[in-house]
């Protein structure tokens, strides 16, 4: 895909590959992996503001940053304009210039709430929100999905009112809060809100390797990518698409653990590079019988041993 500069607000980055925000996964020692194979920004999980508001340890953990990552971009949720922007002004997000509300989470408790993919229906409450969190002083970019049913696509009304909003970038994940993270993105929603927008517009949905990467820049003539569960698979994919030098997968992996280890105890450590070992080794020969030996692991030390077995 055409790798180029991106300006989000006063902001220019580097290149229009982005990581997306993955609840669960994008911690400070993934986003920093991410970064140094490419990816030109990347985001937080999923940050409550309630849970700002109210000083949730869980939730501050989650915005730790440090210059060795560098820019960093935050992402938000919930659904109380006023909150939202106390959210962005909390001195937890003082080192993230750029927050990303969502308004495309589909799981079901958050829908549930009003918060995520429900402001899809509810315009209105939405660019209150993006207005209200403009007057913080960060640069607000949205993230959005393209409706809750394709039966009512509502891209390039809502992405325009996040515009007029004050938004500086949307990402469209070109599928429908009912198909999850599955199913076929819709190329022609995202184009249709690239054409009517005058701010940068990403698109978001089934790329896992540069010619789906290439495929959707093509489709909808988006100003770049966002890529998601592929980073997991392989976190090396933002050197592929953006021609950053490589390294072995054992590296990767072992970079990954030493920085998770560093802001991490060994129970969350054990757990988390479980799961990720878990995504490495996907597609590999006998990949079940690696999975069973990594999650039987009761420590760093023992699953960095089975990674250095399976790829050294």
């Amino acid at each position: 895909m055409q790798i180029k500069p991106l300006k989000i607000g006063d902001i220019q980055i580097k290149n229009n590959v982005l990581l997306a925000p993955l609840a669960g996964y994008t911690n400070y020692a993934f986003r920093r992996l991410c970064k140094g194979y490419g990816a030109g920004l990347c985001y937080s999980e999923m940050v409550s503001a309630k849970g700002l508001k109210y000083g949730s340890e869980n939730t501050q953990e989650l915005l730790y940053t440090d210059e060795k990552e560098g820019l960093c971009a935050a992402q938000i949720f919930g659904n109380e304009p006023e909150v939202m922007r106390l959210a962005c002004e909390h001195e937890k997000l003082a080192p993230f210039p750029i927050v990303d509300i969502n308004m495309g989470c589909p799981v079901p408790k958050i829908y549930k709430n009003g918060e995520g993919s429900a402001l899809l229906e509810n315009p209105l409450l939405a660019e209150k929100i993006v207005k209200e969190c403009v007057k913080s002083g960060k640069i607000i970019t949205v993230k959005m999905r393209i409706g809750i049913t394709d039966k009512k696509l509502i891209t390039t009304e809502f992405a325009k009112r996040m515009e007029g909003a004050g938004a500086s970038l949307i990402t469209v994940h070109g599928r429908t809060k009912d198909k999850m993270y599955a199913g076929e993105v819709h190329y022609q929603e995202i184009a249709g809100a690239k054409k009517a927008l005058q701010i940068p517009v990403i698109a978001n949905g089934g790329v896992f390797s540069d010619a789906d990467a290439q495929k959707l820049m093509n489709e909808t003539g988006a100003d770049g990518v966002m890529i998601a569960r592929a980073s997991l698979y392989n976190p090396q994919i933002f050197c592929e698409l953006t021609g950053e030098q490589g390294e072995s997968k054992l590296a990767s992996f072992e970079k990954q653990m030493a920085w998770t280890r560093e802001r991490c105890d060994e129970r969350f450590t054990t757990v988390f590079m479980r799961k990720m070992g878990a995504f490495y080794v996907k597609g590999e020969r006998d990949a079940s019988i690696h999975k069973d030996r990594l999650f039987k692991a009761q420590t760093p030390d023992e699953i960095l041993a089975i990674a250095r077995e399976m790829w050294q």
